[in-house]
């Protein structure tokens, strides 16, 4: 899940292709694992559901401008990457040894995210401009962890049982993220709403709440949950040779391959405009799912416990992205699938901008005083209800959208060069991810509502729509 506070967070996992086998995991491969399960509860507790939405709407005091903030930062952390990570991972197989510079990454991490939880909301500790530093520094680090974490796939796992490696961390981030949200509802949300026997009567460790420390102490359980899961990589996966290359002459190199394999797109036509279309609907896909919590807080007026609840069952749900994304594939071919895919989200986009407490899909006025609640407690009225069916949707194609994305370029390219084009297959993942913080930011600005920032996203989804009509091939296969 690439932002930047995390735009590179939700950036595709490690693709495996054309690799068969069924040789079963090494402890290297599972700690390989253990390691993407452990990174990935930052995103969803940091930039999604908890903490981003928690600066916007508190710290900043106003969810426009707190929008408008986080998405200019995150534009510059996408500058960053865009600028640099492609070049590390064409680099990587000359640099040699990696665990070195993985290790300086994740010490440099885990700091900054639980630092995070100085970001008081009487101003008593760090400031906003300080947290927006830091998100952009954790962000930026975060793409290299991937770059680095994914160069160590193949010697911690082997090419028999990669692919296992790789559905395993996918099992495990989703899994880390769920149970993170789990905890600190029951933990520090819950406590106080309910009178259920098994949650706390107050929150654990006497969090206050008045000073939003409910909120802020999902930083220091993101930092702990990573810097523990990186312990068995550390130990137990098999390190790249060591290499007598100079860095500089490998980053060096890394810019000469970078460039073959730019050049190896030519007469291949269908993949170019793919992977051209890509970059945009991509980072739309992004950008509605990094700001999807920050809107919520401030169009829905949610705190803490209901962005909580909301990440749990979205987070569940989108489990259910790739086994649609599978049946899509196989039933009307990926191309067509992702088209789906993308007009589905488009449509989501375009049903949240109708959306507030008291509107249902722009045409029906709400009166939460006159009407009674559907039922005591969450997500009571009907436009909550709504809005999180509106949310089910997006959560089940954006992720369907990553898995078809990545069948389709195997429909596209020769299987004699899949390494290549899935090599420009990640650089097209990175060479825009800028792009749709620069729109939210600049959308908010000109509009001066979350609904003109989120409305910006959709030009992302058109373009990306409008390309791939261009592509021929990525039909369904006739058996």
């Amino acid at each position: 899940m690439s932002e930047t506070h995390g735009v590179a967070a939700v950036a595709d996992p490690p693709v495996i292709a054309s690799v068969g086998g069924d040789a079963p995991l090494t402890r290297g491969g599972i700690a390989w694992s253990v390691f993407e399960g452990a990174r990935n509860p930052y995103v969803v507790l940091i930039t999604i559901y908890v903490f981003m939405p928690y600066v916007s709407s508190t710290m900043v005091g106003d969810p426009v401008r707190g929008q408008q903030i986080i998405s200019s930062w995150s534009q510059y952390a996408g500058w960053i990457v865009m600028a640099t990570a492609p070049f590390l991972g064409a680099s990587i197989d000359k640099l040699g040894r990696r665990k070195g510079w993985l290790a300086l990454v994740v010490m440099t991490m885990v700091p900054a995210i639980f630092a995070m939880w100085w970001g008081k909301p009487d101003g008593s500790g760090l400031s906003v401009t300080a947290i927006m530093a830091l998100s952009l520094l954790i962000g930026v680090l975060f793409s290299y962890s991937e770059v680095l974490h994914n160069s160590l796939l193949v010697r911690a796992a082997g090419l028999e049982s990669a692919h296992k490696a790789s559905g395993l961390a996918l099992a495990l981030g989703n899994l880390g993220s769920v149970s993170a949200l789990i905890f600190c509802a029951w933990a520090f949300a819950l406590p106080g709403h309910v009178a259920w026997s098994f949650v706390p009567a107050k929150p654990l460790f006497g969090l206050d709440i008045v000073m939003h420390e409910h909120e802020r102490i999902v930083a220091p359980i993101a930092a702990v949950m990573f810097a523990i899961g990186a312990i068995p990589l550390f130990l137990f996966t098999p390190d790249a040779p060591h290499s007598q290359v100079p860095a500089l002459k490998a980053f060096s190199s890394g810019a000469s391959e970078l460039w073959r394999m730019i050049k190896a797109m030519k007469g291949y036509r269908e993949a170019a405009i793919y992977l051209a279309s890509r970059m945009f609907y991509y980072d739309g896909m992004t950008a509605l799912l990094i700001y999807f919590g920050i809107y919520s807080a401030g169009v829905m007026k949610w705190g803490a416990l209901e962005l909580l609840m909301l990440g749990i069952i979205l987070s569940v749900l989108a489990v259910i992205g790739g086994f649609v994304g599978r049946w899509l594939d196989a039933g009307v071919g990926p191309k067509r699938a992702v088209q789906i895919e993308i007009g589905m989200a488009l449509a989501g986009i375009i049903a949240l901008l109708g959306m507030t407490p008291e509107k249902i899909l722009y045409l029906w006025s709400y009166d939460p005083t006159t009407h009674a609640r559907l039922w005591e407690g969450m997500f009571g009225t009907w436009p909550e209800v709504v809005y999180i069916l509106i949310g089910f949707s997006n959560a089940i194609f954006v992720t369907a959208q990553y898995a078809s994305s990545r069948t389709l370029l195997t429909r596209l390219t020769p299987p004699e060069q899949t390494g290549t084009f899935f090599g420009v297959y990640a650089l097209s993942g990175t060479a825009t991810v800028w792009l749709g913080s620069f729109l939210v930011n600049l959308g908010t600005q000109v509009f001066k509502t979350q609904q003109g920032g989120f409305a910006a996203i959709a030009l992302l989804l058109l373009v990306g729509f409008v390309g791939l009509l261009f592509v021929k091939g990525g039909d369904r296969r006739v058996v």
